[in-house]
C-alpha cells in the first residue's frame, strides 16, 4: 500500500495492529527464551551425565585378561610378523559376520576371549605387537597362529610360547613402572591369564611330514609340550599371577583338515592325532591338581573344549547347527583344504552362506558361534555338567580377590 502526504489515519485501528504485532512479537520471544532454557538444561544434564560416567570410569577397577596361545585366540598378532598367509588371517572373508573386515582372528567374527572381555566390561583386548600399543590396564594378548609350547613347532614363522612369556615380562616391567612393586604385583594376582596352547604341537608333525613322532614316545612327547607349558605357568606366577584359565584340545583328529589327511579313510577322524589330544588333556588335568597344592593361592579352570566341539558335531543340530563336520569356508571334501580367502598355496574355495550354521569356520577352526556358546559355558557354567574343570568358573576368576 502506497501512503500519500496529508492522508489521515485510523489511529485506533493502527494501535490496535501494533498491539497484536507486539503481543505475537513477545509470544515467539517467550517461546523462544523456553526452547533456549530447554537446550541449556538438555546440554547441562548430558555434561553432568558425560562428567560422572568419566568420573566412574576413572574409579572403574578394571581385571587385566592377559591372552596366550595360538590361532584359536590370537587377534591380529600375526599380521605384524614375517609369516606366510598359512599363519594369517588379515584377508577377506576372515571377519565377514562381525567386524565386517579382516582383523587377523581365525574366524568370521569374534573370538571366545573377546566374548569373556565383553562380559568383564573390558575393551577387546588388543594384540601386543599393535602398532602404537603403550597402555595396558585391560591386558594384552600375546597368542600367535600357529605357535606352540614347543620352541621347534613352525619355528620361525609364529610367536612361540617362550617368546610370548618374553613379552608378557615387558608388560609385567610396564605395570611396576607404572604402579610400583607391591601395586603392580597386586594388579597382577588380581588378572585373569587365559591358554590354548598345544594343537600346533601335535598336528604339525603330521602336517610337515616330520620325524619326530617316529623318534619320540607319544608319551615323552607329550611330556615335553606340558613341561614347557608348566615353566611358562611357573613364571608368571612369580611376577604375581593367581587366575589361570585353560582351553584343553579339541579332538585334532576331528577337525575338516585332519578328516581328510589320509583320503582312504573316506572322511574319518585321523586317530593318530586324537590320541596325542586326548593323552595331553589327560597330562594337564594331572598338572594343574598338582599346582595347586604347590603354589599357594594359584586357581584355576580347564574348559573341556574336547568335549564340547565333540557334542557339537555329533549333534549339531542340537546346539542350533545345521552342518557339524563340513567348514564354512574351505575347499574339497568337507571344504578340509586350508585355502579359505584364496591367499593359501590352494588358490580354490568355497564359501557358504551363512557361518552360524556351521561348527566349523574353515578347515581348522570354529565358528563365532561355536566361540560365543563356548565363553558362555565358561563364564558363568557350573562343574562338569557344563564342560569345566575345576572349582571356578570365570566370573568367579574375576570376581575373586
Amino acid at each position: 500500500m502506497e501512503y500519500k502526504k496529508g492522508q489521515s489515519f485510523d489511529t485506533p485501528h493502527c494501535v490496535s495492529l501494533a498491539a497484536t504485532e507486539m503481543s505475537v512479537v513477545m509470544a515467539r520471544l517467550s517461546s523462544l527464551f523456553f526452547f533456549v532454557l530447554l537446550v541449556i538444561l538438555l546440554v547441562s544434564t548430558r555434561s553432568k551425565a558425560k562428567s560422572e560416567d568419566s568420573k566412574k570410569l576413572q574409579h572403574q577397577v578394571l581385571i587385566p585378561l592377559f591372552i596366550f596361545g595360538d590361532s584359536f585366540l590370537d587377534c591380529g598378532n600375526n599380521n605384524y610378523i614375517n609369516t606366510t598367509t598359512l599363519d594369517q588371517a588379515n584377508f577377506w572373508p576372515y571377519g565377514e559376520t562381525y567386524f565386517r573386515f579382516p582383523t587377523g582372528r581365525f574366524s568370521d567374527g569374534r573370538l571366545i576371549s573377546d566374548f569373556i572381555a565383553q562380559y568383564a566390561n573390558l575393551p577387546l583386548i588388543p594384540p601386543y605387537l599393535q602398532p602404537g600399543l603403550d597402555q595396558y590396564h585391560s591386558g594384552v594378548n600375546f597368542a600367535s597362529a600357529g605357535a606352540g609350547a614347543l620352541v621347534e613347532t613352525f619355528r620361525g614363522s609364529v610367536i612361540g610360547l617362550q617368546t610370548q612369556l618374553r613379552y608378557y615380562k615387558r608388560v609385567e616391567a610396564w605395570f611396576r613402572h607404572k604402579f610400583g612393586d607391591t601395586g603392580a604385583k597386586k594388579k597382577l594376582s588380581e588378572a585373569v591369564y587365559m591358554f590354548s596352547i598345544g594343537t600346533n604341537d601335535y598336528t604339525s608333525p603330521f602336517l610337515t611330514n616330520s620325524p619326530v613322532l617316529n623318534t619320540t614316545s607319544n608319551s615323552k612327547y607329550v611330556g615335553m609340550v606340558i613341561g614347557n607349558l608348566t615353566t611358562v605357568i611357573k613364571e608368571i606366577y612369580k611376577t604375581g599371577g593367581r587366575k589361570f584359565v585353560f582351553l584343553n584340545l579339541p579332538d585334532l583328529g576331528c577337525l575338516p583338515s585332519m578328516r581328510i589327511f589320509k583320503p582312504e579313510r573316506n572322511g574319518s577322524c585321523l586317530e593318530e592325532t586324537s590320541s596325542l589330544a586326548n593323552h595331553h588333556n589327560r597330562q594337564l588335568s594331572k598338572l594343574l591338581v598338582q599346582l595347586e597344592k604347590q603354589l599357594r593361592g594359584l586357581k584355576y579352570l580347564i574348559f573341556n573344549l574336547n568335549r564340547s566341539l565333540r557334542q557339537r558335531t555329533e549333534n549339531p543340530s542340537k546346539y542350533g547347527f545345521k552342518e557339524g563336520e563340513m567348514a564354512c569356508c574351505g575347499a574339497g571334501k568337507l571344504r578340509g583344504i586350508f585355502s579359505c580367502g584364496g591367499k593359501r598355496p590352494n588358490k580354490e574355495y568355497e564359501l557358504c552362506e551363512d557361518p552360524s550354521e556351521y561348527v566349523f569356520w574353515d578347515s581348522f577352526h570354529p565358528s563365532e558361534k561355536i566361540h560365543k556358546q563356548v565363553a558362555d559355558q565358561m563364564w558363568s557354567g557350573i562343574g562338569n555338567h557344563n564342560n569345566l574343570i575345576g572349582s571356578y568358573n570365570i566370573k568367579q576368576l574375576f570376581q575373586s580377590p
